[in-house]
C-alpha cells in the first residue's frame, strides 16, 4: 500500500528555518575561510580558522536537512530515527565538508583541486542526506526514483565546487553574504529534489515504526548542540578585528605591516652627542657643510 507523504506539515516554518540555517552556516564558513587566507603572518592560526569555516559549513547543511525533515510525515505511519545513523550523518557531513576546505586552503583553487575537492565534497553532502533518510524508521520502507536522485547529486556536487570557490574567490563581507544565500538555496534545493524522489510502500496496518526516536524526542534535542556551535562560531566570527575594518583600510594596513625594509620614523636628533646636526642660515652653517670644532 502506497504511503501518503508530506513534507511540509508545518507549512513554510521547516523550509524557511532550515533555509535560514544553511546560509547561516555557509556565512560562517566563508569568513572563516576568507580569515585563513588573510592570516598569512600567522599561519599557525590557518588550520583552525580552516576547521572552524568546514564545522560551520557542516553543522548548517546537517541542521538545515533535520529541520527539514521534522516537517516530514507520513500519514499512516509514525516515524522514528535510528540514533547511531542520525550521529554519523552529521559527523559525514562535516568531515567531507573539512576535506574539501583543507584541499582548497592549502592548496588553492586550481581548476584540479576544486574540480576533485567539490566532487568529493558532493558526494559526501549527498551521502550525509541519504544516510540521514537511512535513519528513518517506520512502517514501511522507501524506495527512490533514481532519475531524481541522480539530480539531487548533481546539485550537491554543483554546490559543493560553488562552495569551495567561493570560499578562495570572494573576500568582501557583502559579496561573502551574497554567495551565502545562493549556497542556501542551492543546500535547499538539494535536500528538497531529494525528498521529491521519496515514496512510502507500507508493510500492514499490524506493524509499527521500530526503535528508535521521534523527530519532537531525538530532532530537537540533537539540533540544539550544532545550532550552538553555530551561535558561537558567529560571535568568533563578528568579534574578530578584521571584519571590523573595511576591505580597504585592511588592505592599507597589512600592505603597511608587510612593507620590506619598513621601519620606524628617525629620531628627530640624528647627529653624535658631541656633534649636533648641521644648521641652516646661521652663521656659516650650510645643508651639507662640514661641521668646525673649536679647539
Amino acid at each position: 500500500m502506497q504511503g501518503t507523504v508530506d513534507g511540509f506539515s508545518y507549512g513554510t516554518v521547516t523550509p524557511v528555518t532550515a533555509y535560514v540555517m544553511a546560509c547561516l552556516g555557509a556565512a560562517l564558513g566563508l569568513r572563516c575561510i576568507t580569515r585563513s587566507l588573510r592570516d598569512d603572518d600567522d599561519t599557525s592560526w590557518k588550520p583552525g580558522w580552516l576547521a572552524l569555516g568546514a564545522a560551520s559549513i557542516g553543522c548548517g547543511i546537517w541542521t538545515m536537512h533535520f529541520i527539514a525533515m521534522i516537517g516530514f510525515q507520513v500519514e499512516e505511519s509514525r516515524i522514528r530515527y535510528d540514533i547511531g545513523l542520525t550521529i554519523l550523518s552529521l559527523a559525514v557531513a562535516v568531515v567531507v565538508v573539512g576535506l574539501g576546505v583543507f584541499a582548497v586552503g592549502y592548496r588553492g583553487a586550481g581548476t584540479t583541486t576544486l574540480l576533485v575537492a567539490g566532487t568529493f565534497t558532493g558526494l559526501g553532502v549527498a551521502g550525509m542526506h541519504y544516510i540521514g533518510m537511512a535513519a528513518i524508521r517506520l512502517n514501511g520502507s522507501l524506495r527512490y526514483d533514481v532519475p531524481t536522485v541522480a539530480l539531487s547529486v548533481v546539485i550537491a556536487l554543483v554546490a559543493a565546487t560553488a562552495a569551495l570557490w567561493a570560499a578562495v574567490a570572494i573576500r568582501g563581507f557583502l559579496t561573502s553574504l551574497g554567495a551565502s544565500l545562493v549556497m542556501g538555496v542551492a543546500v535547499s534545493g538539494m535536500h528538497y529534489t531529494g525528498m521529491a524522489a521519496v515514496s512510502v510502500h507500507l508493510h500492514g496496518a499490524s506493524g509499527g515504526p521500530g526503535a528508535g526516536g521521534s523527530a519532537h524526542s531525538l530532532l530537537l534535542p540533537m539540533l540544539t548542540g550544532p545550532v550552538l556551535f553555530l551561535l558561537l562560531a558567529g560571535v568568533v566570527v563578528m568579534f574578530d578585528p578584521m571584519l571590523v575594518l573595511g576591505e580597504g583600510d585592511w588592505n592599507r594596513t597589512t600592505a603597511r605591516r608587510r612593507a620590506p625594509g619598513r621601519q620606524q620614523d628617525p629620531p628627530a636628533w640624528s647627529g653624535s652627542a658631541f656633534e649636533p646636526p648641521p644648521r641652516t642660515g646661521r652663521r656659516g652653517y650650510e645643508p651639507g657643510a662640514p661641521t668646525r670644532r673649536n679647539g
